[in-house]
């Protein structure tokens, strides 16, 4: 039997997917969850092969969830929102279900899962690092048993750390499984600019940037730390900050 979990809002939207499952007798629903953290304990805990997911969900959205998770499973989006990711969803996705779809529809999504179901975890980490917001206006991560969700606003610096990105902030520093290049790519550059290979600011908390041995700089932050400032770094501040 194929395990699966529906994780969807709207109870209605589940009992849709549960009934046109029905015609598919390999496909076991284990469970059923109404929002991410739901999801994610149901998740690391039942171990489904696959999973129909609604994107816009209360407390942490169907993306975040998923970026939460070691190990995603297969997963068919099932939404009515976020049509800008369409095209993403369908290449890599197993598939994407634009509300209200057919029992035929469904059916051709479930198969695409079959054909698919040796390469389906490559394709959901291919469709987060490609499908991640512009501007996002937050950041979601796993600290120890906690899920904290941090505002943008409230982030100082960011700094690669091998496989990781550490994040600064006045509460504490955490640690997200993400490259620098990510957030480079995905946070304002109004208001977050990398200046070095290493590291990313909030330009918002710089005090002032200081010439630093020959053709380099450091920028002094409000909290006392001072950080490295490439070439080609104060560069983009200096466009950046209108210097």
């Amino acid at each position: 039997m194929i395990k699966v979990l529906l994780i969807d809002d709207e109870p209605l939207a589940c009992d849709l997917v549960q009934e046109y499952l029905q015609a598919h007798p390999t496909m076991e629903v284990v469970g059923r969850c109404h929002d991410g953290f739901q999801g994610m304990k149901a998740i690391n805990e039942l171990k489904p092969d696959l999973i129909f997911l609604d994107i816009q969900m209360p407390k942490i959205s169907g993306f975040e969830m998923l970026e939460l998770l070691e190990e995603p499973p297969a997963v068919i989006f099932a939404t009515a929102f976020d049509e800008y990711a369409i095209k993403a969803f369908e290449s890599n996705a197993v598939d994407y279900l634009l509300k209200p779809f057919s029992q035929e529809r469904f059916d051709a999504a479930l198969q695409k899962f079959i054909d698919r179901k040796e390469s389906n975890g490559t394709n959901v980490k291919k469709l987060l690092d490609e499908t991640s917001s512009a501007n996002s206006n937050r950041v979601v991560l796993k600290d120890g048993a906690k899920i904290r969700i941090i505002p943008i606003q409230d982030i100082v610096r960011l700094e690669a750390d091998d496989d990781y990105v550490k994040i600064f902030t006045a509460d504490g520093n955490f640690m997200k499984k993400k490259t620098l290049t990510h957030f480079e790519n995905t946070l304002s550059k109004d208001f977050f600019v990398r200046v070095h290979r290493s590291h990313l600011i909030n330009i918002s908390h710089i005090s002032r940037i200081d010439p630093y041995e020959k053709n380099s700089h450091v920028a002094l932050l409000k909290d006392g730390n001072r950080i490295p400032v490439s070439r080609t770094g104060f560069q983009v501040l200096k466009s950046v900050l209108n210097l």
